[in-house]
């Protein structure tokens, strides 16, 4: 916020800056090529004074009439202000902007010359009659600029509307600045909530993944304890450093595919302990890899359904696992397991599935492809993501 209202800022600085510049250098430009003979400060100190007026008008919209529309939604306020200001601002170019009768400057702002008086005599004048009052020289300081008069007030001229038109073209530019810079500041504000919403969301997917998986893995260990005391006790220590990767790696946003692919291939082992010759696995997953990031605990999911509802002990069944890495950095992972139809026959799909879609699509989002094939005789998932 304070960013944006700085770059505001030195917007209406730079602009203001080139509007009060533009005379002196245009006055420059033409001293240097000859068309004026000198600086003329008095007129460039006026059309300065003219600037001066429009800045306060401009400061008094900027910082105190376009933050009722803006900040407070106080339309009636707004617009009956600016409508208040345009008409003080008229009322006051009116009647402080004098007329004059007298005959139409020369090129150079300077009455006819005595000459031109006395060549322009009206025929009907004596010789020796004073020249009329409009054609006095300069040099006659009681008629030289012959009588002054005002015009009526609340007239207008073509001055009087170039100034309020310019007044209510500088005030729409300002609201479409601060209008600009404010979209900006929501835009960013609604791309923090939705990081945050993010967070939150695969926070708690991650709370739910976690308790899953250590609950599916400790019904394992308990059943192996009756069949090999010995084994389990090494099991319950491979267990211990999947906790410590759980622990520690788990709530990272990314972590190195290699880490990730070795925790599942550990996962795989220790499954596999307690299960007999009826059962084939099949796991192929790349070894040493040395790029590419993946989110903790992704694969571990579809390994565990493929566990818990392809295996059977009284049947055949299999269960096969591969990932590979291609040249576009694309990380293709398929596994397919044998279906036990009296086994799942009825269940509904499982939270995990669930849970890992829509982490897929919060991390993701539409740069990722989940395929699965609820077949007659096997269950199968191919995901493809990308690891950059």
């Amino acid at each position: 916020m304070k960013t944006l209202h700085k770059h505001e800022n030195l917007t209406y600085l730079a602009l203001w800056g080139i509007l009060f510049i533009a005379p002196l250098l245009s006055m420059y430009i033409g001293v240097m090529s000859g068309d004026i003979d000198s600086f003329r400060w008095d007129e460039l100190f006026h059309v300065w004074q003219q600037f001066a007026s429009f800045l306060v008008l401009f400061l008094l919209h900027n910082f105190l009439l376009a933050p009722l529309l803006i900040n407070k939604q106080r339309h009636s306020l707004y617009i009956g202000s600016v409508i208040l200001l345009i008409f003080l601002f008229a009322l006051y170019q009116c009647t402080t902007h004098p007329g004059h009768n007298g005959p139409r400057p020369g090129p150079h702002g300077h009455r006819p010359p005595l000459e031109m008086a006395e060549h322009h005599r009206p025929p009907h004048l004596a010789d020796d009659a004073p020249p009329p009052r409009e054609f006095m020289p300069h040099g006659d300081k009681e008629h030289r600029d012959g009588p002054t008069v005002h015009r009526d007030p609340f007239m207008f001229d073509w001055h009087d509307v170039f100034s309020i038109i310019t007044l209510i073209l500088m005030l729409g530019m300002n609201l479409a600045v601060k209008l600009y810079f404010k979209n900006r500041h929501d835009q960013q504000q609604m791309a923090q909530l939705e990081h945050q919403n993010l967070e939150r969301q695969l926070e708690y997917l991650r709370y739910q993944i976690n308790p899953h998986f250590f609950m599916n893995t400790l019904n394992n260990i308990h059943a192996l304890v009756d069949i090999d005391s010995e084994q389990a006790k090494s099991t319950i220590l491979e267990l211990s450093k999947m906790m410590r990767f759980v622990l520690y790696e788990g709530n990272k946003q990314r972590v190195p595919l290699n880490s990730e692919l070795s925790f599942l291939r550990n996962y795989i082992t220790l499954m596999s302990l307690r299960y007999t010759d009826k059962v084939t696995i099949s796991v192929q997953l790349p070894e040493a890899v040395s790029k590419g990031e993946v989110p903790p605990l992704l694969f571990v999911t579809f390994v565990e359904n493929a566990f818990k509802h392809g295996i059977s002990y009284q049947q055949q069944s299999f269960i096969e696992i591969r990932a590979t890495l291609s040249d576009d950095d694309m990380l293709h992972f398929f596994c397919r397991n044998s279906k036990q139809q009296e086994k799942d026959a009825g269940k509904p799909g499982g939270v995990g599935l669930r849970n890992i879609r829509q982490r897929l699509d919060l991390i993701y989002g539409k740069r990722y492809s989940l395929d699965i094939n609820d077949g007659v005789a096997d269950y199968t998932v191919e995901l493809k993501i990308p690891v950059k």
